[in-house]
């Protein structure tokens, strides 16, 4: 699938465990820039009795010498950001450990950073604020304190106040990123400033939150509808994706009529493939069954025969892997979204479209392509006419491949998805086999035996409890149709216990068929 509390400060800046993640480049341009973080600090650090330690643990300390370049107040916001509350997790871990002497000298240094970035982002704007002179009113004498209690109130309350400030920063560059959006009628400005706001987007959902408060997506969905920027709209969209996987950005899309908006574009075919493909990425988020805040999307059901009848179609026509995931993803997460989209489909041949699209290895050649395809199925499976619909189109061979889906890479993302499409595969046999027909012709593939095998091998199914469970109801539907087709001890042991004992003596298993 598609698919991110307190005070309202930059929740990317916490004591514990996250980090900005500062560059998309590559391992040796990542190195090279951070060079420049592990540097000798400022004189000042060292006339404010920053001790020659010897402690194993000196040589890791994060310190900053020259910085970002003077050109950039985003990059120097972030990767200061980042030094930053390293240093306040870093301190809090030797203020647990009671190395007072380590405290106190990484308290000069993190004034030191501090300093250093209202100074260094004062010069660049050219402005001063008197929110960023705040965070300076923090003086050493908090960190000398005797009661450790205190101590961690203060750290913790300095971090709250350097994430207020650094939101503030942040917010202020945003905004003038989409005041440039906004006012420009020059393709290549808005180019840069779409491509600089995507690049934000990357960094999580905080920055995603500020764009969408700051009326990024009106901005973008502005450019949508201007036809001088024809040549931008994959791009815009693509960085409305991004920003809708936070509930203020799908909010904001709805304010705008956005739904519509991406309507027109996905049903128009003057549109390039790349564009309507950006698009279905665009509903692909707003419709994610993960995210509880796009199950009220009220403006999507008036538009929503348009938008399935086009994703269909594009499925179709798709002249690649890349783009067919990405309607196949629109078309999956809104037959959660609402029943009738699944009789939607059933009336424009969907399931053709689909079964004939998984023997085109242009089209589908991954297992997060089937993972979309089979959630499909078996959403629709819930309805009666699906399984004639399967059986005239060969769809009971295509579901037994499922579930033998296996990794390639083995990569722990990969392998997920191949746990997906077992499971979903065997759901989806588990319901079409109400009809006879379907559970005859699966007993005659030899469904059964493959469904038996991922039960009592844990291997087979990555030692996954859900394609277990899955695999035994479908098992426990068709062996109510076809009972011979079961040998006594599987029968025994996997049909007539109770579905919590089977799946208790398949899931502590060795490997084993005996």
């Amino acid at each position: 699938m598609m698919a991110l509390p307190g005070g309202r400060h930059l929740d990317c800046i916490p004591l514990q465990g996250q980090r900005l993640h500062l560059m998309q480049v590559d391992s040796v341009q990542r190195w090279m820039e951070d060079l420049k973080l592990m540097t000798e600090c400022e004189c000042m650090c060292v006339l404010q009795a920053k001790p020659i330690s010897l402690e194993e643990d000196a040589q890791g300390d994060l310190i900053l010498a020259g910085g970002p370049g003077p050109g950039d107040p985003l990059q120097l916001l972030l990767k200061r950001g980042w030094v930053i509350s390293t240093e306040l997790r870093r301190i809090g871990q030797k203020l647990a450990q009671d190395r007072w002497a380590r405290v106190h000298s990484m308290s000069v240094r993190l004034t030191c950073h501090a300093r250093s970035m209202v100074s260094e982002y004062s010069a660049v704007s050219r402005s001063s604020s008197q929110e960023m002179g705040q965070c300076l009113q923090v003086e050493n004498e908090h960190v000398l304190k005797s009661m450790k209690a205190c101590v961690s109130e203060t750290l913790s309350m300095l971090g709250q106040h350097f994430g207020q400030l650094l939101e503030l920063a942040l917010t202020r560059e945003v905004q003038a990123l989409v005041r440039k959006i906004d006012a420009s009628d020059n393709v290549y400005t808005t180019e840069s400033t779409t491509g600089n706001l995507f690049s934000l987007t990357q960094e999580g959902a905080p920055l995603c939150r500020i764009i969408a408060k700051e009326g990024g997506v009106v901005a973008l969905f502005k450019v949508c509808r201007q036809d001088s920027f024809r040549c931008l709209y994959p791009q815009a969209l693509r960085t409305l994706a991004s920003i809708c996987c936070v509930e203020e950005g799908v909010h904001q899309l709805e304010k705008v009529d956005g739904v519509l908006c991406l309507a027109d574009i996905l049903t128009d075919d003057s549109h390039s493939e790349a564009t309507r493909a950006e698009a279905a990425a665009v509903v692909a988020q707003v419709t994610s069954p993960h995210l509880p805040f796009t199950q009220h999307l009220s403006s999507f059901l008036e538009s929503m025969e348009e938008i399935v009848t086009a994703l269909v179609k594009l499925c179709q026509e798709a002249s690649s892997g890349e783009v067919f995931l990405l309607a196949s993803a629109a078309l999956a997460n809104i037959t959660f979204l609402d029943t009738m989209a699944c009789e939607m489909l059933l009336q424009l041949n969907a399931i053709r479209v689909l079964l004939e699209a998984c023997s085109d290895k242009q089209r589908v050649d991954t297992p997060y392509t089937r993972d979309q395809i089979v959630t499909i199925l078996a959403n629709m499976s819930v309805l009666e006419q699906c399984a004639s619909d399967i059986i005239q189109e060969n769809g009971v061979q295509l579901i037994m491949g499922m579930l033998s889906e296996k990794p390639r890479s083995g990569t722990p993302a990969e392998v997920a998805a191949c746990e997906r499409v077992q499971q979903k595969a065997a759901v989806t046999l588990a319901r079409l086999s109400r009809d006879p027909e379907v559970a005859r012709e699966a007993v005659r593939l030899s469904c059964m035996s493959r469904l038996i095998e991922l039960c009592r091998s844990p291997s087979e199914r990555n030692s996954s409890d859900a394609v277990l469970v899955a695999c035994l109801a479908a098992l426990r539907r068709l062996a109510g149709v076809c009972p011979e087709g079961l040998q006594d001890s599987d029968f025994q042991q996997l049909v007539q216990p109770r579905l919590v004992d089977s799946f208790l003596l398949c899931s502590n298993m060795e490997e084993s068929f005996v």
